[in-house]
């Protein structure tokens, strides 16, 4: 039981490090919930990292580790323990108990990982699923169905909902392809100093925009307006998904709303400040000051202090 607990304790001090805006908002969340979410946000941090510092350099090896992980997946699964970790890297050996407690104890569909580890592979350079950049709207969805998509709908079971399930699942994918979409506007320059670029070529190029002129604007320090008009366009895209998804907060356990609602609130305002900073994503990057989560959040906190029969019990279990 201690290395479980462990386990869970390290996905948590993961999930605050690399993701505070994320983290804020998970601490609304009942605590079995959160640590079942931090346990899930320690996986796919884990394996991205893998990926972003393996393909750096030899590609086949950074492939080969995929598939080492999806073999040690399907071997947990198997198994319904961490089993597995003695042929997983070491940076996932203190993920994995946590992560298949938590995929068992919610009875999550373990395809949603596979597609998680199919769309990483297409960051492989070198490989035969490789794309450094996307053409389409479309094509880029294909792959956030994998990066993102499917990780709002690994959360359904973790945060229960009130009605029927397959009607929140479109509201759940749309939240994640939001966020997703999101961290790729305010993330353009450090993509592009990994040799990607995710946000559609076609998209760029209705205004003027290819990856020559993002390359420039970044080594340069400058945000040309063809750039900016490009960006403005795409977040007004991106704040479409959102309106997508918000409706399915509604659909989610009582418990849970806050929490979401204040995800989905701090991590839309990162698009604020990417228009605050005159769309220079290029020369920083653009966060929600500490003050305005805090302010998000706080109102979300009181909400939960009010009693309310329907809510039920906090589960302690970790």
């Amino acid at each position: 039981m201690s290395d479980l607990a462990d386990s869970y304790r390290y996905c948590g001090a993961v999930t605050a490090e690399h993701g505070r805006t994320y983290h804020l908002a998970t601490r609304l969340l009942p605590a079995r919930r959160r640590a079942a979410t931090y346990s899930l946000y320690g996986f796919a941090r884990t394996v991205d990292d893998i990926v972003d510092v393996d393909s750096e350099g030899d590609a086949a090896d950074t492939a080969a580790e995929l598939d080492r992980i999806e073999a040690m997946l399907r071997l947990c699964f198997y198994e319904q323990s961490a089993i597995g970790s003695r042929v997983c890297p070491s940076e996932l050996q203190r993920v994995l108990p946590a992560f298949v407690d938590t995929v068992a104890d919610f009875d999550i569909p373990h395809d949603y990982f596979f597609a998680f580890l199919d769309s990483m592979r297409m960051d492989v350079p070198g490989t035969p699923s490789h794309r450094a950049e996307y053409e389409t709207m479309s094509e880029l969805r294909t792959y956030m169905y994998g990066s993102a998509a499917v990780i709002g709908l690994q959360m359904l079971p973790i945060l229960g909902t009130t009605g029927r399930v397959d009607e929140a699942r479109p509201h759940a994918a749309a939240l994640g392809e939001a966020f997703q979409l999101t961290n790729f506007l305010r993330d353009v320059g450090e993509d592009l100093d990994r040799g990607r670029v995710y946000l559609p070529a076609r998209e760029l190029s209705a205004f003027g925009v290819d990856t020559d002129l993002l390359k420039f604007s970044r080594r340069t320090g400058t945000t040309d307006r063809r750039i900016a008009r490009a960006l403005a366009h795409l977040i007004s895209v991106t704040r479409s998904v959102y309106r997508s998804a918000e409706p399915g907060i509604a659909m989610l356990d009582r418990r849970v709303q806050p929490g979401i609602r204040t995800a989905f609130v701090l991590y839309s305002r990162i698009l604020d400040e990417i228009e605050r900073g005159d769309y220079r994503v290029l020369e920083r990057r653009a966060v929600v000051p500490r003050r305005g989560r805090w302010a998000t959040a706080l109102p979300q906190f009181a909400r939960l202090a009010l009693p309310s029969r329907r809510w039920g019990r906090d589960e302690r279990r970790i």
